[in-house]
């Protein structure tokens, strides 16, 4: 009783009762119309019509136009109001011109003055040729004098990370999707308290919906009594706006500019397997020293003035300082809504495309595009071993129900599919003919792709590459894997569910 009393006072749930609210009253107005008068419904199928010829002209891909289109057209009083307030918003001159001066921010970065994609094509020109796609879309250039070290486990990521925030001297920057308080964050907090107290700058971002269940109210504010500098991204308002969904999902911790984290972990006890959610948590990680974390700081520092509305930042006062020797070569990236590429779809696209021998996945989400279904089920036609890893214990029923709707077609292509029986896998990870890997937030799904603001790390030629791909290859023997025969076995109604999740899966 306390617990659900606790429920009814969160910020989350009033807000989503405000929200609820708002949609009652917009469909009450709308039957009550209905009701009273007949022409309505020749309006709304009128204004429906009028959609699906927007949708047509609009440069979105098919998959968000296709349930846009069956709604408008099947249920034209709920459809129309929902299409004007949640698609076509996302082309609102508001929104457009947020992105417009974010873009702007990406572009003022710290030039790389060597060209190493020049020398990787010498040796590789696909490589090099998504490479030099990555650097124009996201402004990333390619680094060298630096070190990389892949985690297979939160666990261990957990405890490189204390042990290098603890040498901190100048400042510590954290950006995270989710902050939850408990072990993890809280034995981070213990060294950043006096990391302050010594002169260190200390700055937290979190995004305010993925943070939303996991603290208490005006967290913030406490973390800011403390002496840290803090930015909520994105805060949730009881509102009917579609900004909302566009979220904060990276990952970044840097220390002094010489030392980076990313991957797919949050600072939440599930992600080091403190406490136990949906059985063994399997995720993964990056640590980055030397020249390359100079990228993963202006990404946290774009977001966080465009966060706080700020436009000046002084890249040079916390860039790198320290140079190690190279581990072949890194390109930090960041990706999201306001770019004007959807640059981590596409990097992986490319790879996909660029393989000949055999192409991993780990995601805990699977829910594809009609061109990526096409890239994997190609590249598998073509005689490349394409695997891809999943959880067996979901952490969202309908969201796995949506996963297992994509598995059919790359099945009968010859995609192979591993399900995680131990647990859950949460790492965004892919591995490409022992040569490049890409290990960070963005998953293979439409929410990471083309709503969140999202940031990958791609290596070539590097010794995590390996690691990598051994971390698969491991992880997969305590997997199950999925057959055609058995997803055939479950009958035409199953089939039709999946269809119908398939196509509205966009939308979710």
């Amino acid at each position: 009783m306390k617990k659900f009393f606790k429920i009814l006072q969160s910020r989350l749930f009033i807000t989503a009762l405000l929200m609820l609210i708002q949609v009652v009253i917009l469909f009450t107005f709308a039957f009550f119309l209905a009701n009273q008068f007949s022409l309505y419904y020749i309006i709304s199928t009128v204004f429906a019509v009028l959609i699906i010829l927007d949708l047509a002209s609009q440069d979105m891909n098919p998959s968000f136009k296709l349930p846009w289109a069956i709604l408008v057209m099947a249920v034209p009083v709920i459809g129309v109001p929902l299409y004007y307030l949640f698609a076509k918003s996302k082309q609102s001159r508001r929104i457009s011109n947020r992105f417009k001066k974010y873009r702007a921010l990406m572009r003022n970065t710290i030039p790389n003055p060597e060209d190493h994609i020049s020398e990787i094509e010498a040796e590789d020109p696909q490589i090099a040729k998504q490479m030099r796609y990555v650097e124009k879309t996201a402004y990333a250039p390619v680094y060298r004098g630096t070190e990389a070290t892949y985690f297979a486990s939160g666990e261990e990521l957990f405890e490189a990370i204390l042990k290098e925030i603890a040498k901190a001297r100048k400042f510590v920057f954290l950006e995270y999707f989710i902050i939850e308080e408990g072990k993890m964050f809280g034995d981070i907090l213990e060294i950043l308290k006096k990391k302050v107290a010594e002169g260190v700058e200390v700055r937290i971002m979190y995004d305010d919906i993925g943070s939303i269940n996991k603290l208490p109210m005006k967290y913030d504010k406490k973390l800011e009594a403390m002496g840290f500098r803090v930015s909520v991204f994105n805060k949730m308002k009881p509102s009917l706006d579609a900004f909302l969904n566009y979220r904060d999902h990276r990952k970044i911790l840097v220390v002094d500019g010489n030392v980076g984290f990313t991957g797919g972990i949050n600072l939440a006890d599930e992600y080091i397997n403190e406490v136990e959610r949906f059985g063994h948590w399997k995720d993964t990680g990056i640590m980055l020293k030397g020249q390359a974390v100079t990228k993963l700081t202006e990404t946290f520092l774009q977001l966080w003035h465009f966060s706080r509305g700020e436009n000046k930042i002084d890249y040079k006062e916390y860039a790198s300082t320290e140079t190690y020797e190279s581990d072949g070569y890194i390109q930090p990236f960041a990706d999201g809504p306001s770019t004007d590429d959807l640059t981590c779809e596409l990097c992986y696209m490319g790879l996909i495309n660029s393989a000949t021998d055999h192409f991993y996945v780990m995601t805990p989400y699977l829910i594809l595009d009609h061109e990526m279904t096409t890239a994997l089920c190609h590249a598998a036609k073509s005689g490349v071993d394409v695997r891809i890893m999943t959880p067996h214990i979901p952490d969202k029923k309908t969201v796995m129900a949506v996963t297992r709707s994509n598995y059919r077609a790359l099945l009968m292509s010859g995609v192979r599919i591993f399900e995680y029986t131990p647990g859950f896998v949460h790492a965004k990870s892919v591995v490409m003919d022992g040569k490049v890997c890409v290990v960070g937030t963005a998953n293979f799904d439409f929410r990471s792709l083309y709503l969140h603001f999202e940031n990958c790390v791609l290596c070539y030629k590097t010794r995590c590459v390996e690691d990598v791909e051994r971390d698969f290859l491991q992880t997969q023997e305590s997997c199950k894997e999925v057959t055609l025969e058995e997803i055939k076995k479950k009958g035409a109604f199953y089939a039709l569910l999946q269809a119908a999740l398939k196509v509205f899966s966009p939308l979710l």
